[in-house]
């Protein structure tokens, strides 16, 4: 990183093999002044620029809020499979519902040759719940709360996570708009609440042990670096969709997610070789509405820098649709 808004190294959450990731507060871009902002925003999309991942604090989303969501979660998981069977995921179209371990296949071709063999070797140990915009036609979500009262709460605390995800969403967005010189509601009609496709995933391992991490992210070296929960952040990447909208300026960097190491210490006769720690996770995927094309973003293309379009226009439902497709 350059210039004047470069940050101090002890802000570096993440620095090893080249992969560095920033800490970056947050808290100026809602209340600063608006240079306090403006270097904020600079953060944000250098650290896109670089690593194509940031850990964020004071985001605006209250500890007690994430604690209540990640209880409620590990609730609705502990429930029988044949409850959470019955609230199962669909189509691409819909994107709602329980995905049950194994369905889902993010291995990609380049590292494993062929998909579904790779599935059925070492298929994927995590459950998931899906959970998208209300009230769109026919895309029902798959609430529990019909079961219980604790499917009722479970309904209430993600319904209420969703929201403050969408606000924190459209101030990041904005972030991303200032950084790169264009106007900072740029991306507003891209976002519109009412006709929005962000979806909340919590996600769940097969055990239900202790809370660990898990995530890591590959390195320029090619390693992958352990990146390491900090408490009161959320980790946040850029995602493939931003970064062909930037035109690769903006970098969508390969992560993954390993089971979480025994405790240190535990006895292996106190813990069967196939059971591991628990790794709870929730997952805010911030899509375009359908009806958006999806292009080059001004800047970031053209004569004067030498540099052309690399992808062609797409509908942003189309492209969604079809990754789902890839996944499922």
């Amino acid at each position: 990183m350059t210039g004047s808004h470069e940050l101090n190294p002890s802000f570096m959450a993440i620095n090893k093999d080249d992969l560095v990731i920033p800490l970056i507060d947050f808290g100026p871009f809602f209340s600063g002044t608006p240079s306090d902002k403006h270097a904020v925003a600079l953060s944000i999309t250098d650290a896109f620029k670089t690593s194509g991942f940031l850990y964020l604090k004071n985001h605006g989303i209250p500890p007690s809020v994430v604690s209540r969501v990640f209880s409620s979660s590990a609730r609705f998981f502990d429930r029988s499979q044949e409850q959470k069977d019955g609230l199962g995921w669909t189509t691409p179209q819909s994107n709602r519902g329980y995905v049950a371990i194994g369905r889902e296949k993010l291995a990609t071709l380049d590292e494993t040759g062929e998909i579904e063999s790779r599935r059925e070797s070492a298929p994927d140990i995590k459950e998931t719940m899906e959970i998208g915009r209300e009230g769109v036609d026919g895309l029902p979500n798959r609430w529990p709360d019909h079961l219980d009262d604790e499917g009722k709460d479970f309904k209430e605390t993600m319904l209420a996570f969703f929201e403050m995800c969408k606000g924190l969403h459209t101030q990041v967005m904005s972030s991303i708009a200032l950084g790169m010189n264009l106007p900072e509601h740029f991306f507003d009609e891209f976002n519109k609440s009412e006709q929005g496709n962000t979806v909340t995933t919590a996600l769940s391992p097969c055990s239900s042990r202790t809370s660990m991490g898990g995530l890591q992210v590959r390195s320029p070296r090619g390693t992958f670096v352990d990146a390491t929960p900090i408490a009161d952040t959320i980790v946040i990447n850029a995602g493939d969709l931003l970064a062909r909208w930037s035109n690769d300026t903006i970098k969508s960097t390969r992560h993954r997610v390993i089971q979480p190491p025994k405790p240190e210490g535990e006895r292996e006769e106190d813990s069967p070789a196939d059971t591991y720690p628990s790794r709870y996770s929730i997952a805010y995927f911030c899509n375009p509405n359908n009806d958006k094309v999806i292009k080059a973003l001004p800047g970031t293309y053209g004569e004067d820098l030498h540099v052309a379009k690399k992808y062609t226009d797409v509908l942003a439902g189309d492209y969604l649709v079809q990754r789902l497709a890839e996944t499922y």
